[in-house]
């Protein structure tokens, strides 16, 4: 950033979907502000980008990321999951809140927000607990938590099984107007099980699965939605079924929004298999099988299931991606399928992987900047967020769309190096992220 605090980003494909923009134009930033959006912009003494073949839009928003501090360092921190956000073309993180100690009090919350301000390159917006400690039994102070800056409320990585439990949560979070964030799953149908249900489990003989752990879960949280008035926000919805109850429940007008992850817009179960797999017959099983960086939850999904993400992105019933970046140690995926922690880092893979949707003509650009940009600003409530609109909060990505680039873990800034695509090549890559007008990855 120039010493005046003033920067132009010239000559880029300008997507900004909340103010309905897709041109060429440069976009002008004076201190933490946009000044404004328009072509042949002239900014006395500021310092220029050149984006001329670039696409230049709004920073992205995640809206599920798992920074792992307090408590368990060695996976992630606030450092270096920021870091690796902005690498991956994220201004905003909200914080999930299986640390420990949970999430689930004002001086955790308080932390997470001190930690962020002073070792952060991103925004950090805290996600409170539903219940104390995670546990199901008892609702955390959502109120306080609300007070303090909790977005949200969620137990992710533990569903609010109880069904008396979740009513009241999601009465209690309409009354502070805001999401129950839930983890769809029936824990008495996926008890045991490590991978999607289906042939591929059967070839590897693990046990799997069914889509019916989800969609049970995903019809109760609709019902008492409907019930209570309160918002309900499915996390990282993974099958058609979960679609078709997403779809008609707001058919009905009822509180119900979701999220697709880019894995399960992009890697079918087989995927399990090992990468290697994918040069010849998915049944033949090498040595790169059991591939425990695809293990994830909810896990990836049939080739159908897939395709019904994408479609549904498309046509709007789901709302916006979000990583569910979950970086691990070493220790915790080097060990046997089934002991293996489920979760995938992948802040900094997110747009190469859905940009491969985009070069397939399977998603519009203008569509998956949206469920990048302005949809997750619009589930926030923050009109300052997401958009290029002139005096709001100068937060920029730049993109090649076209660029080719090998995934190399041990280049990640994430700690966790847990990715199914290591050695993959994907096309599309961020060049630059611009947090409050300072320019936060170059690269």
């Amino acid at each position: 950033m120039a010493s005046t605090g003033r920067t132009l980003i010239k000559g880029g494909r300008v997507i900004d979907p909340s103010l309905g923009l897709d041109r060429v134009a440069d976009v002008a930033i004076e201190d933490s502000k946009v000044v404004g959006v328009d072509s042949g912009v002239d900014l006395e003494h500021a310092e220029v980008v050149d984006a001329t073949g670039k696409i230049v839009c709004p920073g992205f928003i995640d809206l599920h990321t798992h920074l792992r501090e307090p408590g368990f360092e060695y996976k992630e921190t606030i450092a270096t999951g920021t870091a690796a956000a902005a690498r991956g073309g994220f201004t905003t993180v909200c914080a999930m809140p299986n640390t420990s100690p949970v999430m689930d009090s004002r001086s955790i919350v308080d932390f997470v927000l001190t930690k962020a301000a002073e070792e952060g390159v991103v925004r950090v917006l805290p996600i409170g607990a539903v219940t104390k400690g995670s546990k199901g039994k008892e609702l955390a102070e959502m109120g306080e938590l609300a007070e303090v800056g909790a977005i949200g409320f969620s137990d992710d990585g533990h569903p609010v099984s109880d069904d008396n439990i979740m009513r009241q949560a999601l009465g209690y979070a309409s009354s502070l107007g805001l999401p129950i964030i839930n983890h769809a799953e029936v824990a008495s149908l996926s008890s045991g099980g490590v991978m999607n249900e289906g042939w591929v489990a059967t070839r590897l003989g693990l046990k799997g699965i069914p889509n019916s752990a989800e969609e049970i879960m995903v019809a109760r949280d609709i019902e008492l939605a409907r019930l209570t008035g309160g918002r309900v926000h499915i996390a990282h919805a993974s099958t058609a079924g979960t679609i078709e109850l997403v779809r008609r429940a707001k058919e009905h007008g009822f509180s119900v929004t979701c999220e697709v992850t880019p894995h399960h817009l992009t890697l079918p179960d087989e995927t399990v298999m090992g990468h290697l797999s994918a040069n010849g017959p998915f049944d033949i099983l090498t040595e790169t099988a059991y591939d425990s960086n695809a293990k994830v939850a909810p896990p990836l999904r049939s080739g159908e299931d897939v395709e019904a993400m994408v479609e549904a992105l498309k046509e709007g019933v789901i709302d916006f991606i979000a990583t569910d970046h979950a970086p691990h140690g070493t220790v915790d995926k080097q060990t046997t399928f089934e002991d293996a922690a489920n979760g995938i880092s992948n802040l900094e893979t997110a747009l190469g992987s859905v940009m491969s949707l985009v070069h397939a003509d399977s998603v519009p650009l203008p569509v998956l900047v949206d469920k990048l940009t302005a949809s997750p600003a619009g589930f926030l409530g923050r009109s300052d967020l997401g958009t290029l609109r002139a005096g709001s909060t100068a937060d920029v990505t730049i993109i090649d769309p076209d660029t080719e680039w090998v995934v190399e873990p041990s280049e990640f800034a994430s700690k966790g190096k847990n990715t199914p695509l290591v050695g993959a090549t994907l096309r599309g890559r961020v060049v630059a992220t611009v947090f409050g007008g300072r320019v936060v990855y170059l690269e």
